[in-house]
């Protein structure tokens, strides 16, 4: 499947909940914009992940322009299209690359979140532009991360630096980012362990690397990627909130959005965090990653459904 098709695929689950459930609205031709009406939809609109401030945003907008006249179907979701597009809207920020000397990217997450195959993902869209990659297994807490993360360099074609389990997860950062310029490869990722936003312990552990990181290459780390599981909806802005007080997070890379109808959550991160969404994640095969544009965001959402063009 090309780019395209991906992202659709991906949006499949979310797009068939707004499809029914917005349809379902219209038990005929046309409904009467009233109380009733507006609360069913705010409803449904809560359902997709996108938060209440956005849902109410795009229901007050449905009220200012329709209130006690009959819409189509066609005219509610061209309206539904219109603000989400609005309300994702975001500056291009492409990832942020060295000027000089190799570039760092941390990935952060909690346990679970599918940070290891976003990596992967990361790692493979690099060698396909032609740059050398090195990762650097600093999750020293679970053997197997460490082994899954091996066997994806191996099949994508990156170096790898690990340490022994239970090792300082910061020595094998510092090593990683040495083996990096040594072998003047163009990027360096340091994977660390998932943790709890919740554990302040484990969030300190977090900052020591992000200080490490620094400290060895100054300007380091110059991306800070927290992956969230889109799968986990509105938990995501908490995430978010916590593990960018604790290192400073430069975008997020939403994965699994292809196993959840919360892909709305895209919109409570924009509207929430202020994080731009940077990538996102449509499978588990490493080709499986998308650059976020949130123009073709929504268009994959409304993909198929009667739409005015005007929308």
């Amino acid at each position: 499947m090309g780019w395209w098709e991906k992202l659709k695929e991906g949006l499949r689950k979310t797009a068939q909940l707004l499809r029914t459930d917005i349809r379902d609205l219209f038990k005929r031709e046309g409904e009467l914009v009233d109380d009733a009406f507006l609360e069913r939809l705010f409803e449904l609109l809560v359902r997709t992940d996108m938060g209440v401030q956005a849902a109410q945003s795009i229901v007050n907008e449905i009220d200012r322009k329709y209130r006690s006249r009959v819409v189509q179907l066609g005219d509610v979701l061209g309206e539904i299209k219109t603000q989400l597009k609005e309300l994702l809207r975001q500056p291009e920020v492409p990832l942020s690359l060295a000027q000089n000397g190799p570039t760092v990217i941390m990935v952060c997450g909690v346990n679970g979140c599918g940070k290891t195959t976003s990596i992967a993902k990361l790692a493979n869209m690099f060698r396909k532009e032609g740059k050398q990659v090195v990762l650097g297994a600093a999750d020293t807490f679970r053997a197997a991360a460490t082994e899954q993360l091996a066997k994806w360099a191996e099949r994508v074609g990156a170096e790898i630096v690990t340490g022994p389990q239970g090792s300082d997860p910061g020595a094998v950062a510092h090593r990683a980012i040495s083996r990096t310029i040594e072998s003047g490869a163009e990027i360096c990722i340091v994977d660390t362990a998932g943790r709890l936003q919740t554990h302040q312990h484990l969030m300190r552990e977090l900052a020591k690397i992000h200080r490490v990181i620094g400290k060895q290459l100054p300007g380091a780390p110059h991306e800070v990627l927290l992956v969230l599981d889109a799968t986990t909806g509105q938990n995501g802005i908490s995430q978010a909130k916590h593990f960018t007080e604790a290192v400073n997070c430069t975008g997020i890379f939403l994965a699994k959005l292809d196993g959840t109808a919360k892909g709305g959550v895209v919109v409570a991160i924009r509207q929430q965090v202020g994080l731009p969404v940077k990538f996102i994640g449509v499978g588990e095969k490493p080709d499986d990653i998308a650059a976020f544009d949130s123009e073709r965001f929504v268009d994959a959402l409304f993909e198929g459904l009667e739409v005015p063009s005007a929308a």
